[in-house]
């Protein structure tokens, strides 16, 4: 058993393989392969790694700006945590958990850039969603699993399978398999009613060739702290890994499916929690029914290694995703309504079934996306001499992005019929022979990039130089089968319009009679975009003296529109946002003391937004100009003793955007919402965030804590979140003294001072924000037992 409470270099295997120091922190195979082959192995006391110090802090040696944690660290938080929370003290980083045990979702900031313009990845394939790049916090892999994550902060790895990073990426690594037979079962309680059930069972290995695998199963159930509804939440994992000879060789396939029922809790104003009346404000149970989250998601990732040759090594990643989701909602529907009379003769639909068509019905109306993801990351590495690398990768990602509104009904509870709506249960069929649905798109996105790396060795290795260029090539192909108001509103219809406009537009004999632009709709489309750039990353380490070394880097980011950019009722065509970063940083790394500081600097270009366009009467999104961004950020980890740890980082972030806000035209003039020179939204000017370890026998002490400045909820920054500070505690007791080392006991609490704060903001224009509530203190207790 590691200890986890000292200083040790952190054993990352692959499998049965030993891996260079800091080849673990790769996103995929490929990165793996390339960092292991120009980086020479650490080896103390028997131990092979990256040197850590308890798991939140690894000595990095990538010339970028990098930072990661590992399971020492990540097993000492909540059982079922969502591994972005974990990485929440890492600098530069701020993510707001939308409850204390991180299965309702949340909200990921880096640098100032929103998690919609981060790439996610799991071993190395992408989770950002194929169509507005949205990350869903509570989809993770089960924290148990994960050995290890990092985060690059405002930049990419040269095969990083993403059209959307411009402020960095996020990639976590699944647990290996293990040589021997093991079993662990560890149930959980906690307020709320929280109960959860995680085991996990290591086959060892088996059969003629060695073979390893594992199973893992877990089960979650609580409740809101704050509005009725809870959560209900089931996954299951498993890996199979197949060793090809001795030499690190090998193949592997990962298997993840996550089950998900939440219900949303209301958000509040700014008003109501200075009032001290936000806790007063909470949804009915009817409500929390209808207003859900259902997710089915899962994916399959391959992994594979093979030596070609003394100088030559080719990887091969492929996976296979599978999302279905809903944000849950209802509508009313008069029973004679247009819309679902359609070209038909009829008077009208019963919709309760009370044999009339006399009523206004209330039905579940939810925007269901399904999405079926193909992808390829590979890499051929190759090593001529001992201080001389390259390496070609290339990256395939498909998506088949189906969002489609299928109405539902609602039973006599309250609750709808079925979570997917008419999806999955009972259509509601209308006269004309179509069925009762919000909207109604089909959307292909498709990746192909190709990228080259060179990284070198000079003078005696004082001198580390890496070269990279990244191009990718990215398209869509949208069909909407509806008529379009804009992004957020369709309407499904076979009426005949009775309005052609000179625009196009169209309108129906309902909106005729007003000829607001607000009745007017386009016609179902459809259409392709393509979007390509190239994108150089440079980057240089100079090790000056024993354990010192400084780094310097240059990347270029890019992020091509999303979907619901495009679909607009007029037809839009925003650039792709651009990044252009710097870094300079030093690091320090010894046996007890682990440090980097980098200062930084971002030219944010193209930045979209939806913005209001007087002409059209719509919110459109656009380009809306340029944002600067810069800092600074540092982490510190110190063992001043044997069994004790502190560990330390701050941020600071400056962001200024450059332009006024478009904001529509009044008597022929334009007009403009005053944001130049103002913060970014949602970005903090200062967090801090420490912990503090303590081993005393067989007792483990784990203290943090993290303060968020104040952030700004809205563009022309008139309204302003308050600045919070959160501790954590946690205490494990590990049953060594009656013979079970791997069995051990575990509190934890969150919010220990019960700080009442504002979590995730939803954002506005100008005028006031809605917020999620911080969840009060809570206390959680867990049982791990092994055999």
């Amino acid at each position: 058993m590691i200890n986890r409470k000292r200083v040790f270099w952190a054993t990352t295997a692959l499998c049965t393989g030993l891996m260079a120091a800091g080849a673990a922190s790769a996103q995929s195979t490929g990165t793996e392969a390339f960092e292991a082959s120009t980086v020479e192995d650490v080896v103390v006391q028997g131990r092979r790694g990256p040197l850590t110090i308890d798991g939140g802090i690894v000595a990095e040696n990538a010339s970028k700006s990098r930072a990661s944690i590992t399971e020492e660290y990540i097993q000492t938080q909540p059982a079922g945590q969502s591994i972005l929370n974990s990485i929440n003290l890492v600098p530069g980083v701020n993510f707001t958990n939308n409850d204390a045990y991180g299965s309702s979702g949340g909200d990921l900031t880096i640098r100032g850039f929103d998690g919609a313009r981060v790439s996610l990845t799991a071993d190395g394939i992408p989770l950002n969603d194929t169509g507005n790049y949205a990350i869903y916090s509570n989809q993770q892999l089960d924290p148990e699993l994960i050995e290890r994550a990092t985060v690059n902060l405002g930049t990419t790895d040269v095969d990083s399978p993403t059209a959307s990073a411009t402020g960095g990426t996020v990639n976590y690594n699944t647990r290996r398999t293990r040589e021997d037979f093991a079993l662990i079962a560890q149930p959980s309680i906690g307020e709320e009613d929280y109960r959860r059930l995680f085991l996990l069972m290591d086959t060892g290995a088996f059969g003629p060739w060695g073979t390893e695998a594992w199973v893992a199963y877990s089960s979650t159930q609580y409740d809101h702290f704050k509005d009725p509804g809870g959560i209900n939440k089931t996954q299951y994992n498993g890996r199979l890994y197949q060793a090809l000879g001795d030499n690190g060789d090998f193949i592997s396939l990962t298997g993840h499916y996550n089950r998900n029922r939440n219900s949303f809790t209301r958000r509040v104003t700014l008003a109501q929690f200075d009032a001290g009346t936000a806790f007063d404000t909470v949804n009915s149970l009817a409500s929390s029914y209808t207003s859900i989250n259902p997710s089915n998601t899962g994916n399959i990732r391959g992994a594979s290694r093979f030596t070609l040759s003394d100088s030559l090594t080719l990887t091969v990643d492929p996976s296979f995703q599978y999302v279905l989701a809903n944000g849950g909602g209802t509508g009313n529907w008069n029973e004679t309504d247009a819309q679902l009379r359609g070209n038909s003769a009829a008077a009208g639909v019963d919709l309760n079934g009370d044999g009339d068509i006399l009523d206004t019905v209330t039905l579940y109306r939810p925007n269901t996306t399904n999405t079926h993801r193909y992808g390829l990351t590979s890499s051929l590495v190759w090593r001529p001499n001992d201080t001389n690398t390259v390496r070609l990768a290339y990256t395939y990602d498909y998506g088949r992005h189906r969002q489609t509104g299928e109405v539902g009904y609602i039973e006599a509870s309250g609750r709808p019929e079925n979570p997917f709506a008419g999806r999955n249960g009972t259509q509601i069929n209308l006269p004309d022979g179509t069925i009762l649905r919000r909207r109604d798109r089909l959307s292909y996105a498709e990746l192909n990039q190709i990228a080259v790396e060179y990284r070198g060795s000079f003078a005696d290795d004082a001198l580390s130089v890496s070269l990279g260029v990244r191009a990718p090539f990215f398209s869509r192909e949208l069909n909407n089968y509806c008529y379009q108001r804009d992004t957020f509103n369709a309407y499904c219809t076979t009426q005949t319009p009775a309005v052609v406009n000179p625009d196009g537009t169209v309108q129906f004999p309902s909106s005729a009679l007003n000829s607001s632009a607000n009745n007017r709709y386009r016609p179902p489309v459809s259409f392709d975009k393509k979007y390509d750039a190239v994108l150089p990353n440079a980057g240089a380490t100079w090790r000056f003296a024993d354990n010192q070394s400084f780094y310097v880097s240059y990347a270029e980011g890019f992020s091509a529109p999303r979907t619901d950019d495009l679909y607009d009722r007029v037809d839009v065509n925003p650039e792709p946002e651009k990044t252009n970063s710097y870094d300079l940083g030093y690091r320090y790394q010894s046996s007890g003391l682990i440090a980097s500081f980098a200062l930084w600097h971002t030219d944010y270009s193209n930045r979209i937004l939806r913005t209001f366009d007087e002409a059209a009467n719509l919110f459109l999104t656009r380009n809306i100009g340029e944002v600067t961004l810069r800092g600074f950020d540092g982490q510190i980890g110190f063992s001043p003793f044997e069994n004790f740890s502190l560990y330390g980082s701050v941020t600071y972030t400056d962001s200024e955007v450059q332009n006024d806000l478009p904001n529509g035209v009044v008597l022929g003039v334009p007009v403009f919402l005053p944001t130049a020179g103002n913060q970014l939204v949602e970005t903090p000017e200062w967090q801090y965030a420490m912990r503090a370890d303590w081993k005393l026998g067989d007792w483990d002490l784990g203290i943090q804590g993290k303060h968020v400045g104040e952030r700004f909820s809205n563009d022309i920054n008139t309204e302003v979140a308050p600045d919070y500070t959160t501790w954590d505690l946690d205490v494990r007791y590990t049953f060594t003294a009656i013979g079970a080392p791997n069995w051990w006991m575990q509190v934890n609490v969150t919010n220990l001072f019960d700080e009442e704060y504002l979590a995730d903001i939803s954002t506005s224009t100008s005028g006031s924000a809605q917020y999620q509530l911080g969840a009060p203190r809570t206390a959680m207790f867990t049982l791990r037992t092994a055999f």
